[in-house]
């Protein structure tokens, strides 16, 4: 094996026996070979695109497919395998569906076209050609991986969009066109940073696909005091981005003295208008995702991971933990999804129903819900704390949290910026700080949550309607200073977002990617200012 798409590699290098992340080599091989199936799907729907023939089911496999690759997403061998087999399925019918409506395939048709086996052994056979390091020259590979790290992210967000009802035709074509050019040789550099600004673009279209999926569904993220302490009734722990999955576990455990607590990145769901109405979601519980060994431990009831951010459970809580969509762990119980229906969360209820209610970890509350219209709502108040000197800078604070002890440097920068500062934040690198006194400027918080990692895209908003208001040209002319912190690949997606939107001076860490060769590290820095912290 050899994978080093977040924030973990090993030595910032890589890892090659093991994930950091705890994935076995056997599932780390095998995510590079459906890599390599999917790109083999895209260069047939293309081709079936171009003949009016319907991939919707490819298009579908694509981005479910690319985001159970997503760090801390799935670890599960059995899952891949099965993967890999479904996908092989597809492509081939595709491909046989072109040929019978006259079309063909432009020559030389790659490898990833025509491979096929429906041997387990022969899978990981091929995964050993087709991974990373099959690509050879340091700058092309370092590009190449940059794009399809995007794309996964893109990927993530264009599936939580689709499972709201919205789709764009546009984004799946594109993404694609971008996973079929990382298989072209002919590709040069130039051509190829192109493309991961071009990835930058349509990263922008896809989060606000999910940001409209999202308020369209729930309402428009309000300014929201979420309650950290907890209740005497059994509960179920939420985990993870998915806030269809929880409305339908709010609606099945309506009645039931069942309550719900959200972890993590699934905090911002007490936002949005359509929650607020449930009784029994009581508050949030814990931290970052890092922290849930000892976190859901603690929790005493089930724990429903509902995307990435799941690490390898302990035997203390290993029965309570319950996996649906992309997620996957070995002999973790799994929760279906059905065709346009609700999932049946039954089991976990009458679990719950079971286990003594959770420890409590802390009292209080804590404040967000800073999304784009809820922050313009309050434009005027902001305009004029910035013109009176009370705001005299925004430091953007967003991204990943991690493991890594060099993360506390988030919490100390924090501590130590200037009480005129005002902190924009989304994603969970917030729980570095969102629980600190950090006080605020007149009625206006300093520390401004807009919500989970895609929430990104207020941030954006944000940004650009500063510029406006202030009558500025360029976007790095606001005093506005970039602190980001990242891990996995969705934090590469929004990384490629603020490049596109002309960003500069960004600070990324508390490492520099592994996958960036020095000479693209170098176009980087010497062109948009990115540096460490």
């Amino acid at each position: 094996m050899f994978c080093y798409q977040c924030q973990e590699a090993l030595k910032n290098e890589g890892c090659k026996t093991v994930g950091v992340c705890g994935k076995s080599k056997e599932v780390s091989n095998l995510q590079d070979l459906l890599m390599y199936v999917v790109k083999g799907i895209s260069v047939v729907a293309l081709a079936s695109k171009e003949l009016n023939i319907k991939t919707s089911k490819a298009d579908e496999f694509i981005t479910d497919a690319l985001f159970a690759t997503i760090t801390n997403a799935n670890f599960d061998q059995i899952r891949f395998n099965n993967l890999i087999k479904e996908g092989l399925k597809i492509r081939n019918h595709l491909r046989s569906k072109v040929t019978d409506a006259g079309g063909q395939l432009k020559e030389p048709v790659h490898n990833a076209v025509t491979w096929y086996s429906d041997n387990e052994k022969e899978f990981l056979n091929k995964a050993s050609s087709v991974g990373i390091q099959s690509t050879k020259d340091d700058d092309i590979r370092s590009l190449r991986e940059i794009i399809s790290y995007g794309i996964k992210g893109m990927a993530a967000y264009a599936h939580h969009a689709r499972i709201l009802g919205h789709q764009d035709e546009s984004i799946y074509t594109f993404m694609q066109q971008a996973l079929s050019k990382t298989l072209n040789d002919e590709m040069v550099v130039d051509e190829l940073f192109a493309l991961v600004f071009e990835t930058g673009q349509f990263g922008v279209n896809t989060l606000a696909l999910l940001d409209k999926a999202n308020t369209d569904a729930y309402g428009k993220p309000e300014i929201t005091n979420v309650n950290l302490g907890v209740r005497h009734n059994p509960g179920i722990l939420i985990s993870g981005h998915d806030l269809k999955d929880l409305k339908d576990l709010l609606d099945q455990t309506k009645g039931t003295g069942v309550d719900v607590y959200t972890h993590c990145e699934m905090l911002p769901a007490h936002y949005y208008p359509v929650f607020k109405e449930y009784d029994h979601l009581v508050g949030n519980y814990g931290n970052a995702w890092w922290q849930q060994n000892e976190e859901f431990e603690k929790f005493n009831g089930p724990i429903l991971m509902t995307t990435n951010c799941i690490t390898p459970p302990k035997k203390s809580y290993k029965d309570r933990i319950y996996t649906t969509s992309v997620v996957g762990f070995n002999e973790v119980k799994h929760i279906e999804s059905k065709k346009n229906k609700p999932k049946d969360f039954s089991p976990i209820i009458e679990h719950a129903k079971k286990c003594p209610p959770p420890q409590e970890l802390e009292q209080g509350a804590i404040v967000g819900g800073f999304a784009h219209d809820q922050v313009l709502a309050l434009a005027d108040k902001i305009v004029d704390a910035v013109k009176s000197g009370a705001i005299k800078q925004f430091c953007v604070m967003a991204g990943c949290d991690g493991r890594h002890k060099s993360r506390e440097y988030y919490t100390k920068f924090a501590q130590n910026l200037p009480k005129d500062t005002v902190i924009l934040t989304a994603g969970c690198a917030k729980y570095r700080y969102n629980k600190l006194d950090l006080g605020t400027i007149g009625d206006i918080p300093r520390v401004i949550d807009a919500g989970q990692c895609n929430d990104s895209y207020s941030l954006a908003v944000i940004a650009l309607k500063l510029k406006e208001v202030f009558g500025l040209k360029d976007i790095n002319d606001l005093p506005i200073y970039y602190d980001i912190a990242w891990y996995e690949q969705k934090a590469v997606i929004v990384l490629l977002v603020l490049l596109h939107l002309g960003v500069k001076n960004i600070h990324l860490g508390p490492t520099l990617p592994a996958f960036l060769s020095p000479n693209v590290a170098k176009v980087l820095v010497e062109n948009f200012g990115i540096a460490g912290i």
